[in-house]
């Protein structure tokens, strides 16, 4: 599959096959997904292979509460866990929302589950001294969670960046055993998708992109 075509076609898979991801085609997505960039090239991901069942089930548990909120806030016409807009959504509303399966079935029915952290010691977070949320750490870890989806595409597979788990950090620390000074970026389920999509939604160029200035024209050919 050429390059263009994986960049163009790699979607969040969400329902998978019972067919297994044998270890030496993930070792062969990790080997290459290892040459993503990261701050100072300090490499400071880690990336825990979970298979155990169990484990998968408790990732998805601990993912729960997130979803709560962010599906009562959907409800409510909120953008979900958005920085700039707080809910306005009661906690007992939150707390009596359920948690759609689609949320969690992932996680319990991949094969495999990646969870992926990055040492805060090594980061260069350029932007913590603003009054706002901190982005830039997560070029050290992020470039490496999609080098592995484009990675597992390219082979036949499919996988899905989630992050509802990374609101219970604590509890993940505790369930892999990572160290206090590794942040939570991602919990990746993979397997055989159920189906391959092969045209996916996405804004036209122009329509994000600009020149010279935020306001300026849209850049096209």
């Amino acid at each position: 599959m050429e390059l263009d075509q994986v960049m163009r076609t790699t979607f969040a898979a969400r329902e998978y096959t019972d067919d297994p991801l044998p270890d030496d085609v993930l070792w062969r997505i990790l080997d290459n997904a290892r040459f993503a960039p990261s701050g100072g090239n300090r490499q400071g991901a880690h990336i825990v292979v979970v298979r155990d069942p169990e484990t998968k089930g408790r990732l998805a548990e601990l993912g729960e509460p997130t979803v709560r909120r962010y599906v009562a806030q959907r409800e409510a016409g909120e953008r979900p866990w958005n920085p700039v807009h707080p809910t306005a959504v009661p906690r007992d509303v939150i707390d009596a929302t359920d948690v759609p399966d689609s949320f969690v079935a992932p996680i319990r029915n991949a094969p495999v589950v990646l969870v992926v952290s990055v040492d805060l010691e090594v980061v260069a977070a350029v932007d913590q001294d603003l009054d706002r949320i901190g982005l830039v750490s997560g070029a050290s870890v992020y470039p490496l969670v999609w080098n592995i989806l484009l990675g597992a595409r390219e082979a036949g597979f499919g996988g899905n960046l989630t992050s509802m788990a990374v609101g219970q950090e604590p509890q993940v620390r505790a369930l892999l055993g990572l160290p206090d000074t590794h942040a939570v970026a991602a919990v990746v389920p993979i397997g055989k998708p159920v189906r391959q999509l092969t045209r996916l939604r996405r804004q036209p160029v122009d329509e994000f992109v600009t020149r010279e200035r935020f306001d300026g024209p849209g850049f096209s050919a």
